[in-house]
């Protein structure tokens, strides 16, 4: 029966790696015990300092031997020569070149794990996530589970998640869908998830976006009916035409143009108008968020509310989580001012009194 021959290499003083640093390899001990790799390259350690950094190192160590006479010999297999000597030099110095993270990087992760090393481990995690690419990233995304690298794997996830074609057509996928069926079911999970996420968020910010726009519009029709704009104002102020236009005027202009055709329409008294019906669900709105109906000078806004009270009406779950919403995003405009002038605002509010009608 053949038997693979062993390889000794020599030490040398970049063996461990220790070259530059304090430490000398000259003052080390002789080395007592040897490392053989898959080719069976034969490297001379330290069992003092492989069980200090390693605890998995350490028990393989204290295992009692056959013989007192043999030799003590750790088998790592499994990875490339270099990728041995390179833990090596990790556990002996502390350190790890860019050439050697940049080659064998995927081979260190296993190794940081299996003989846990945090501190390799984290390197790696941290120097694989910085390399992930299309072509390797299935490969990281099965060691980084297999190894409980929580980070690493959900970095993995959103690289497969937003280049999904990209990686579907690389040779990891195809292995991934040959040999690991529930991993792959795993990340069309993920990709589905983040997918409806997505859509959730979208959506979320398009009705916070629709609540901030009927806010505003809340605002510029307080600001019409108390002040008055370029074209519309209280009946007893005449229209700022030579005004110029306020902040909010790209709202307050369209407002305008709404209220004229409301005050004009000769349609809206039997219904059949669509932009007068948009009007009196603005007036509606606004009567539904005023706490000062008595002294507000918004048209119809104590009507509304007297109606209400008389007919004992209720508004409906969606209506009032509609107030509710718009409500909400008045208070976060509001606080997004300074201070001066949200104080300056509410006194104006405070002053307000009754007007009740417009002047076109």
């Amino acid at each position: 029966m053949e038997t693979n021959p062993t390889v000794a290499i020599n030490i040398s003083d970049d063996l461990y790696g220790l070259s530059g640093t304090k430490s000398d390899p000259r003052d080390l001990p002789e080395p007592d015990v040897h490392i053989v790799t898959c080719d069976a390259l034969r490297i001379p350690a330290h069992s003092s300092i492989l069980a200090s950094v390693s605890p998995v190192l350490e028990n393989i160590i204290d295992r009692p031997r056959k013989h007192r006479s043999s030799e003590r010999v750790i088998p790592i297999t499994g990875v490339p020569n270099d990728a041995v000597l390179a833990f090596l030099r990790f556990l002996y110095s502390s350190r790890c070149t860019e050439e050697h993270m940049e080659k064998y990087g995927i081979h260190l992760l296993a190794l940081s794990h299996v003989y846990l090393v945090p501190q390799l481990k984290h390197r790696c995690i941290k120097e694989l996530g910085q390399r992930l690419t299309i072509e390797n990233v299935v490969d990281v995304l099965q060691l980084a589970k297999m190894c409980d690298a929580a980070d690493l794997y959900l970095k993995c996830l959103k690289l497969v998640a937003n280049h999904f074609k990209a990686v579907e057509n690389t040779e990891g996928w195809k292995f991934l869908q040959d040999h690991d069926p529930w991993l792959e079911l795993d990340i069309l999970q993920f990709i589905d998830e983040t997918a409806s996420r997505k859509k959730k968020t979208r959506k979320l910010r398009e009705e916070q976006r629709l609540y901030l726009q009927l806010s505003e519009a809340m605002e510029c029709l307080e600001h019409i009916c108390k002040e008055g704009c370029t074209s519309v104002g209280p009946y007893d102020m005449e229209p700022g035409h030579n005004r110029g236009p306020c902040s909010k005027f790209s709202t307050c202009q369209g407002l305008q143009l709404l209220i004229q055709h409301f005050a004009t329409c000769k349609r809206r008294v039997n219904g059949g108008c669509l932009r007068c019906k948009r009007m009196w669900q603005l007036l509606r709105l606004h009567s539904s968020m005023c706490d000062q109906p008595d002294s507000c000078r918004v048209p119809l806004c104590r009507q509304f509310k007297l109606k209400m009270q008389q007919e004992k009406k209720k508004d409906d779950a969606r209506w009032k989580l509609l107030v509710r919403k718009v409500v909400s995003a008045r208070t976060i405009s509001s606080l997004s001012l300074p201070k001066r002038k949200r104080e300056e605002e509410l006194g104006e509010t405070r002053c307000s009194h009754g007007i009740r009608t417009f002047r076109l």
